[in-house]
């Protein structure tokens, strides 16, 4: 699982710690996840912001590099 972090700056990171500070999310560690998620907005419901689609594809890529791993 990997968390998805709203800072209170409210920015959206991703969390590979699980430590950070902030409203989280969790999703499994696949790129498929973060597609259903988009679609459902699921993470905008459990962050409570909009999550633009650049964030999306920006958390999309970072997922792959950590799956690289």
């Amino acid at each position: 699982m990997i968390r998805i972090l709203r800072t209170t700056e409210n920015e959206i990171i991703l969390d590979a710690t699980g430590r950070k500070n902030g409203r989280g999310a969790y999703l499994c560690g696949n790129t498929e996840c973060m597609k259903k998620a988009a679609k459902s907005k699921g993470l905008e419901r459990a962050l409570k912001l909009s999550v633009p689609a650049e964030v999306y594809e920006s958390l999309e890529k970072e997922i792959e590099k950590l799956a690289e791993k």
